[in-house]
């Protein structure tokens, strides 16, 4: 189910440390799921979290297209407009090693911000770095290039794998300077509220080690509190 526009604004003020967190409580997935490595990070941090639906594809720099290997460039407009709004592209470079062509830098992000996408997620590597950060449009990325070389788009449409984690066409992906974090949909509207609670029992041990007369022992009582648990 896509996204409402109440949940879209409120994943935007959360950072992605604070929504990795709150998925947590749910315990609906191991830990260390649906985390992006950390190579792959937001490259502007003033423009905040940015949360979308996922528009996936694949692609290849190191050498041109062969024959019948060459994804339909309308066809791959028409897929993102398919994709709930806001839309991220996500994108997995199949060169060894990665980012021997930028497929993104300034006309893609025009492009594809016209078409309601807010930004990128790819093991790859984009350019033009100045003219996208002044269109607000997020680069996350694994690497810098400074040519295009060969890129061109193999595939789209399907599950890929960016930074060790599957990605499927619409899932939701929330991104900032910290990295890149998928949001399982059943639990996206429970997110906020999760978060008040995390951060309620971080406040309190926070409170606890800036108060004056701290002692160890009183971190262990505020630990016994909000983490029951063998110590």
């Amino acid at each position: 189910m896509p996204l409402t526009t109440q949940q879209i604004d409120a994943l935007k003020k959360i950072t992605s440390p604070s929504v990795a967190n709150a998925i947590e409580t749910f315990k609906i997935r191991p830990r260390e799921e649906g985390n992006v490595s950390s190579d792959i990070r937001g490259l502007f941090p003033e423009i905040g979290p940015l949360v979308g639906h996922a528009a996936t594809c694949l692609i290849r720099a190191e050498h041109g297209p062969i024959e019948g290997h060459r994804a339909s460039l309308f066809g791959w407009w028409d897929f993102v407009m398919s994709i709930p709004a806001p839309r991220v592209i996500v994108v997995h470079d199949l060169d060894e090693p990665r980012g021997q062509g930028a497929q993104w830098g300034e006309v893609q992000a025009n492009i594809h911000r016209a078409m309601g996408c807010v930004g990128v997620v790819t093991d790859g590597s984009v350019r033009d770095l100045d003219e996208v950060r002044a269109l607000k449009f997020q680069f996350a990325a694994a690497h810098i290039s400074v040519s295009h070389a060969n890129v061109h788009m193999v595939d789209f449409g399907i599950p890929v794998k960016v930074g060790g984690v599957w990605i499927t066409p619409g899932d939701i992906v929330h991104f900032d300077q910290h990295g890149v974090v998928t949001i399982p949909p059943e639990i996206a509207g429970g997110i906020p509220d999760a978060i008040a609670k995390v951060e309620a029992d971080e406040k309190k041990i926070i409170s606890t080690c800036q108060a004056p007369g701290f002692t160890t022992d009183k971190l262990k009582e505020v630990y016994k509190q909000i983490r029951p648990g063998t110590y």
